[in-house]
């Protein structure tokens, strides 16, 4: 196994690269879009909700789709600072918010994505990690939840707001949409669309040698602000495989996601699909708690026997990449990075135990 550290867009900088590298990381996992998230709220610590009502930020723009130059420059400066570029988390939501919505541009989009795809195996990036989602993460609030009164994330209660038209995944795309909310969907309107995508993209992903790798839903609700959810038990996951038995349809397995679900069991979850060999890479952050009241917590306090998911990887030779996702802040004048040290610490001696 491998440890890993994930990065937004605004962290791609030699700071950053030589922070990860410092907490032992040998792979980086880098965010193209930069969500507004708890990580650039630090000073935030009241139980006051996680980004904004209308939307965590902008979508970017739909023609730009990430060149195999740009995704080339970014691996290469990794790669100077003695680490590997090992996946792109998330696409735009302007690359493919018809493509979620079932909409006109559906087809033209899934055109950009493939491309998209083709550039990031041109660029010898092996994984795409995407959330197949209309609400994105929603309905989390901020506090001291954590050892300590560390400042964390956590979840109180679900948000039932409709989701504004000209906006998906927390961001928005149209700032021009009429007035009104997302049209409604069921639950087998979004396996359609899921499968139409996996279909699609699948064969162009295996030609250019990317995984596509599906993260589940955090929060893993059934329905979240009036709109249906994927992967919210972990039996959805092998729904989801089953839907196509390509070799590059496989899992972004986040640990904490799959622990706050009510159903099912975490071991048996981690044991499942890494004896398939459908894991490409782990969250591997710890929880307090299940859907719709639970708590990130540091990688030492929570619900998962962290050591115990380690070895059932093992026996399963499991070979992949672990990145802390994100974590607790500490009461220091460098709360993130602490934070951050803090589990990539726990996680590398973690490793040389087993």
């Amino acid at each position: 196994m491998k440890l890993g550290f994930g990065l937004y867009k605004h962290m791609l900088n030699e700071t950053h690269y030589k922070f990860a590298r410092q907490c032992g990381a040998t792979h980086i996992v880098v965010h193209m879009v930069d969500y507004f998230g708890h990580e650039k709220n630090s000073k935030e610590n009241t139980n006051q909700p996680v980004g904004e009502k209308e939307g965590w930020g902008k979508a970017g723009n739909a023609s730009q789709i990430w060149s195999v130059e740009e995704l080339s420059k970014i691996k290469q400066e990794i790669n100077k600072h003695d680490m590997e570029l090992e996946a792109i988390e998330n696409f735009d939501p302007a690359h493919w918010y018809d493509v979620l919505l079932d909409g006109p541009k559906k087809q033209e989009q899934l055109e950009g994505l493939k491309q998209l795809i083709r550039n990031v195996g041109a660029a010898g990036i092996p994984v795409f990690g995407y959330n197949f989602s209309l609400a994105g993460v929603s309905s989390r609030v901020m506090g001291e939840f954590a050892r300590g009164n560390a400042v964390s994330v956590a979840m109180e209660q679900e948000d039932d707001t409709p989701i504004p038209n000209g906006m998906v995944w927390n961001m928005v795309y149209d700032q021009d949409a009429p007035p009104g909310v997302m049209p409604p969907a069921t639950p087998e309107q979004l396996w359609s669309r899921v499968q139409f995508f996996l279909d699609e993209l699948l064969p162009v992903a295996e030609e250019a040698g990317v995984r596509l790798a599906a993260h589940p839903d955090d929060p893993p609700l059934p329905f979240l602000r009036k709109t249906p959810r994927l992967v919210h038990q972990p039996e959805l996951y092998q729904k989801l495989i089953d839907l196509n038995p390509s070799p590059a349809n496989t899992l972004e397995f986040c640990l904490g996601s799959v622990a706050e679900m009510t159903g099912g069991d975490v071991y048996e979850a981690t044991d499942k699909y890494s004896k398939q060999g459908r894991i490409s890479y782990i969250h591997f952050r710890n929880v307090v708690g299940k859907v719709p009241n639970y708590k990130e917590v540091f990688i030492d306090e929570g619900d998962i026997d962290m050591l115990k998911i380690l070895q059932i990887l093992k026996a399963n030779n499991f070979n992949g990449v672990l990145i802390p996702d994100h974590t607790p802040q500490m009461s220091c004048d460098a709360p993130w990075h602490s934070g951050m040290a803090y589990a990539m610490g726990f996680m590398s001696a973690a490793l040389k135990m087993i």
